[in-house]
């Protein structure tokens, strides 16, 4: 399985427009190669360097959906909640709201993992659960998991 997103390469710069200094649109993102037996997918984005890469001391969780269909391949940049694939349900971010929150680090250059998870099951609704929670219903449910990193450093 494979995810990646056409507006930044592996490991490199995620564009302004994608963060907290930009439209804090999220970015595109698309995957192949689901294994066989995929019910649906789960997307968590996290910054594991916060605050500081120096000293991290938390993970700050971006962005959280499970129940993507399997039929879908790919997220359209800036997606709106209504313009989620269908069955798609959102987790709560470390902002604690539904929906995409952009890079915006406090100090240094994060690292942004997009993490893509093949699950082997439909989760029931978990009621906007965060990043733990989501983790904790796919436990022994995942096929097969993705990355596709970027980075970002306030100018």
């Amino acid at each position: 399985m494979r995810v990646s997103s056409p507006a930044f390469p592996a490991n490199g710069d995620i564009p302004t427009k994608h963060t907290c200094q930009g439209g804090d649109r999220s970015p595109p993102l698309a995957w192949t190669d689901l294994p066989a037996g995929t019910k649906s997918l789960a997307l968590i984005v996290d910054d594991p360097d916060a605050p500081n890469p120096a000293a991290p001391k938390m993970t700050w969780v971006h962005w959280v959906l499970y129940n993507i269909p399997p039929q879908a391949t790919e997220l359209a940049e800036a997606v709106a909640p209504t313009d989620l694939p269908s069955g798609t349900l959102q987790g709560i971010n470390d902002w604690k709201r539904t929906g995409y929150g952009g890079p915006c680090p406090p100090i240094g250059r994060h690292r942004y993992f997009h993490k893509l998870f093949a699950l082997d099951t439909v989760l029931p609704d978990l009621k906007k659960p965060s990043k733990a929670a989501l983790e904790k219903a796919m436990h022994g449910h995942v096929l097969a998991r993705a990355e596709w990193v970027g980075t970002y450093q306030k100018k």
